[in-house]
């Protein structure tokens, strides 16, 4: 199926506002339906043509695509305790009880209780950035100033340089800071201090065995709806270039706490941690209370599959489940392959293989712009690792490049309905 760009479609294709809302497979030669429903318009065919609308493909179906996600019934979210078994890593069953059972938390409450558990763990923990005294834009560290005091949670001047290159000074002397970026789109301040200085630190130490671990650098990306050109930005694919960082990127609450628990008290280099904002609220679960850590730089397969693998991460993963559930539906034969990358750099490339080896169809999933892009890298190696077992091109889908205004952010990031089409242009190649 080939895109035809506005500035190419033919008279027939112009289109008319109208109340239609189905959407149908038609020869005639114009075809009505309000605007704000329409994504594009592809040839099927001598005088056919297929509208992107929000409801599925086939004519007889009602299905509806690009609609809210219900957080509340995903299932890649704990509903209830009973489903940590499910996830390694997660205290469950017995352990579960004896660790003090868990509670329900948005993703901004389980990173504040992961940032409470470290500092509690260890005096060498220090919290810091713009606004952080009093809880920050999202509330990420409420609290924590009365808690642990002025000394180890404190506000800073306006200055992402500054804040970053404090932090690198701190680790270097044995020192844990947590920084907090007001919003990923703020850090390129900082990046001369990020890539020149903290990412090269313990490769240049050598055998001293210096290094900067505990140093983590927070900071809330991508859409949130009304976010404009500077807040809603995603830049891992920046930082993934450079060798020294790890980029790491939670999809849920329980995830976030125990990811932001690894970096700070685990990792020997200092990591990036990047937090959706969009799912600061939205996305709640259950969240084990006791301190516990899930493994940097190893992918988790959330959903198995024989026919395709998606790969993605953040809050892209929720629309590819949403997608999943409908092609699922329309051919019971078919199985998909999810997977959360959940570090970004290093990547898990064995479990990617191996999956893509298995059902010979990839497609990767991200909000950030899809030029030299996290899909592309994968898409690399999928094809220098697995080529011969690869029964179509490997599928890319991401922003698309250019800006975000404020009025078209919704019509940039992938959506239901361009996941759903990629899946069966990926089956039916």
């Amino acid at each position: 199926m080939k895109h035809i760009p506005r500035w190419k479609r033919p008279q027939s294709l112009v289109i008319t506002p109208t109340p239609t809302l189905s959407r149908t497979t038609t020869t005639t030669t114009t075809t009505q339906f309000p605007q704000s429903q329409c994504r594009r318009y592809v040839s099927q065919g001598q005088g056919q043509r297929r509208r992107y609308a929000s409801a599925s493909p086939a004519a007889s179906s009602q299905r509806r695509l690009n609609v809210p996600i219900d957080f509340a019934t995903s299932p890649l979210l704990h509903q209830t305790s009973k489903t940590f078994g499910r996830t390694p890593g997660l205290p469950a069953g017995a352990d579960l009880e004896a660790t003090g059972g868990s509670q329900r938390l948005n993703l901004y409450q389980a990173v504040n209780a992961a940032l409470r558990t470290a500092l509690a763990e260890s005096s060498k923990v220090l919290c810091f950035g713009e606004d952080v005294a009093f809880g920050g834009v999202f509330r990420c560290t409420m609290n924590l100033q009365d808690e642990f005091g002025p000394d180890r949670v404190f506000n800073t001047p306006i200055t992402e340089q500054g804040i970053v290159g404090a932090a690198i000074g701190m680790a270097a002397e044995g020192a844990r800071p947590v920084v907090e970026i007001q919003f990923a789109d703020y850090v390129f301040p900082a990046f001369d201090q990020i890539v020149n200085e903290a990412s090269k630190f313990r490769y240049r130490e050598g055998a001293t065995g210096a290094n900067l671990a505990g140093m983590v650098i927070r900071m809330p990306c991508g859409g949130v709806g009304h976010g404009a050109l500077y807040h809603t930005q995603s830049p891992e694919s920046l930082f993934s270039h450079i060798p020294g960082f790890k980029v790491v990127m939670p999809r849920s609450p329980s995830q976030a706490k125990g990811l932001l628990l690894s970096a700070i008290l685990q990792s020997p280099d200092p990591v990036i941690f990047m937090e959706p904002k969009i799912l600061y609220r939205a996305a709640v679960e259950e969240v084990p209370n006791a301190l516990y850590t899930l493994p940097i730089g190893q992918a988790e397969v959330l959903k198995p599959g024989a026919d395709v693998t998606i790969i993605s991460y953040g809050r892209p993963l929720y629309t590819c489940s949403a997608a999943i559930e409908a092609v699922e539906k329309e051919r019971p034969d078919i199985s998909v392959e999810l997977i959360d990358l959940r570090t970004i750099y290093p990547w898990d490339r064995p479990t990617v293989v191996k999956s893509v080896a298995k059902t010979g169809r990839a497609i990767v999933v991200h909000e950030s712009m899809l030029n030299y892009g996290v899909g592309a890298e994968l898409a690399a190696t999928i094809q220098d690792q697995a080529f011969l077992h690869l029964k179509a091109p490997v599928k890319r889908l991401g922003g698309w490049t250019t800006h975000t205004g404020l009025a078209w952010e919704k019509l940039i990031f992938p959506d239901v309905t361009r996941v759903y089409d990629a899946i069966h242009e990926v089956l039916d190649y």
